[in-house]
């Protein structure tokens, strides 16, 4: 895929619409059938195959017993509803706004506590890497590594997460456009590393506001790439608190409903029991209360358009 293939789509829907290109010669070149990836396995979960998988969790690990209380009441409910569930929480929140803010409990304790929970629930887990170093250390522990937005072209840290041969979930960082991914995953590819995603979650659009741009799952999944969305982090406002992010949780379950509908392999979506009280970004986090209603939605939505 072209860096320019943005512009690419539109001289070829002009082509198209002028005459001068036939629709199967289109419908060849750009159908998401030729280019469609391998499902990548994580634990029993399938990201990519007939079902959708959903990484939920709190944003941070406040404290062992907080995220074993978590855990277990997300698996329950991902049970209830019959949903494929890969749990998430981050032990370290390393680009927190203010010097004040929570951070976490560290690298080793945390994915020591996430690993215990994946291997006594039987789920699969998921954290974000910082550094090399850390990613050395949570693939002794974590089934999935996720490479935070802000990180998302550190060439090292794209190299140390690949080499240790786990899944790698890849956030789009806000500043790139779509088809900038392709750079990304031929690093990944480079490094001997194919399994793994890429999570779209949100655009920079001015000042302390993101928007998200569904054009962005499509054009991505055609250029066969798995593709995650983050339905939370997509209404965050970054900064927009002063010396905290904001955000618009209600609007979360609403993107994500249209990112379903539009075509993705998975909702990532953060969940907290009391989102008012969270220590880390509250104000986009979905009430655990209201999660069951959320996942049968978007079940709904996922198999009208499959």
């Amino acid at each position: 895929m072209s860096i320019y293939y943005g512009e690419l789509v539109l001289l070829e829907r002009w082509c198209l619409a002028a005459g001068k290109i036939s629709a199967t010669v289109r419908d060849r070149r750009y159908s998401p059938d030729i280019l469609k990836p391998k499902p990548l396995h994580v634990g029993k979960v399938i990201i990519g195959g007939k079902r959708p998988a959903f990484i939920l969790g709190p944003c941070v690990i406040e404290s062992e017993k907080f995220v074993w209380r978590m855990a277990r009441k997300i698996v329950a409910i991902a049970h209830e509803e019959s949903v494929d569930l890969i749990f998430k929480a981050s032990y370290d929140k390393a680009n927190r706004t203010s010097v004040r803010s929570f951070r976490g409990i560290g690298v080793n304790e945390g994915c020591e506590i996430l690993s215990t929970i994946g291997r006594e629930l039987k789920i699969p887990v998921t954290t974000d890497v910082h550094s090399p170093a850390e990613a050395e250390i949570a693939a002794d522990k974590i089934d999935m590594l996720q490479i935070p937005a802000f990180l998302c072209r550190q060439t090292d840290l794209l190299r140390a997460a690949a080499e240790t041969g786990r899944a790698i979930n890849v956030k789009k960082g806000q500043f790139l456009a779509p088809w900038d991914v392709k750079n990304i995953a031929q690093k990944m590819s480079a490094f001997g590393n194919d399994k793994f995603c890429f999570t779209e979650r949100g655009t920079t659009f001015g000042y302390n506001n993101l928007v998200a741009d569904m054009r962005s799952l499509h054009w991505m999944r055609e250029a066969g790439y798995r593709v995650i969305f983050d339905a939370t982090h997509s209404v965050q406002r970054p900064g927009g608190a002063g010396d905290t992010t904001s955000g618009d949780s209600v609007l979360a379950p609403v993107l994500a409903r249209a990112a379903m509908a539009v075509g993705c392999d998975g909702i990532f979506m953060e969940v907290h029991e009391n989102p008012w009280r969270a220590l880390s970004d509250g104000p986009n986090q979905v009430p655990l209360k209201n999660l069951p209603k959320h996942l049968r939605m978007l079940k709904a939505i996922h198999a009208a358009v499959s």
